[in-house]
């Protein structure tokens, strides 16, 4: 394909993920405050959007719980910067199944797995201007845990968050996922002018190899707007593959640690890194009203 390199270019800034990166570093955020605050961070940075997990503020678990998000969308709208909210929903579609043996019943301790409307349930609750949709069902490198997205279950999301104002962020971890993304567009399930973004390295969805990325970068549609990154020391790398590729560029302690080898990053610091990648390649970094206008979002005003 012809080099249409992105000269206006987006930061995400994904703050704190579900994972146990918590336990491999104290710049992970927990409570709703730590983790508003990193986000303020992040955007007087550089991020225009912001995406948001919550967790146990004692254990640090991932966590649905809808006064924890309330709080932390409470205290972001409430800040002195302007950023868009990005919250998760890829939460509630998790099985654990039992040795390969005996697989049923499932490992409760790991299983959680709820209904459209109570996966979507923050989402109406805080009215992100966008929420994420993890287009398909996908292993994971965890022993027998699933990522579980059902065709059914995925049209009963993204109709929910259509019907609620909020846009889909469509993650797509391979191929497949951006296929059926498609499918919810040419159904009406989603609007048009879809967002997607593209999740490489993550064990076993795409692998982050040029030429894979270049395969998903193809499979968008031109009038669709694309994010991308990728996990751990290519994190960066991907800031510039992506714009390269006409992209935007996700970052943040969700996806990768570190600043540089032996030092852990903030998100703030991250974002700092990601601007310097971009403005080195001649692009602009865009803010959050650029996006609204960009995306068709609608700003929410604090509650």
């Amino acid at each position: 394909m012809p080099l249409a390199m992105n000269r206006d270019v987006f930061i995400t800034c994904a703050v704190t993920g579900s994972g146990s990166t918590q336990d491999r570093s104290p710049h992970v955020p927990r409570s709703p405050k730590e983790i508003a605050d990193s986000a303020i961070a992040a955007a007087k940075a550089g991020a225009a959007v912001v995406h948001c997990h919550v967790r146990d503020p004692e254990t640090g678990a991932p966590s649905r719980d809808l006064k924890l998000y309330r709080e932390v969308t409470d205290r972001i709208r409430g800040a002195d910067v302007d950023v868009v909210l990005n919250l998760t929903a890829g939460m509630g579609g998790d099985i654990v199944f039992g040795p390969t043996e005996a697989p049923f019943p499932v490992n409760e301790a790991g299983t959680d797995m709820v209904g459209a409307a109570e996966r979507v349930a923050h989402v109406a609750e805080c009215l992100p201007e966008i929420c994420t949709l993890d287009c398909g069902t996908m292993n994971f490198a965890e022993a027998d845990y699933v990522m579980t997205n059902t065709p059914g279950m995925l049209r009963a999301m993204g109709q929910m968050m259509t019907d609620l104002g909020v846009k889909p962020e469509i993650e797509a971890f391979d191929t497949g996922h951006l296929w059926f993304a498609k499918e919810l567009v040419k159904e009406g399930v989603l609007e048009p002018n879809a967002l997607v973004q593209l999740c490489m390295g993550v064990p076993w969805g795409a692998p982050d190899d040029l030429n894979t990325f270049m395969a998903m970068v193809n499979n968008v549609p031109d009038d669709w707007t694309f994010s991308a990154f990728g996990l751990g020391r290519n994190q960066m790398a991907y800031v510039a593959a992506s714009v390269l590729a006409g992209g935007n560029v996700r970052v943040g302690l969700e996806d990768n640690l570190w600043l540089d080898k032996g030092v852990l990053a903030t998100n703030a610091q991250l974002v700092e890194r990601a601007r310097g990648v971009i403005e080195g390649m001649g692009a602009r970094i865009i803010g959050p009203a650029e996006v609204r206008e960009k995306l068709g979002l609608v700003k929410r005003a604090p509650v």
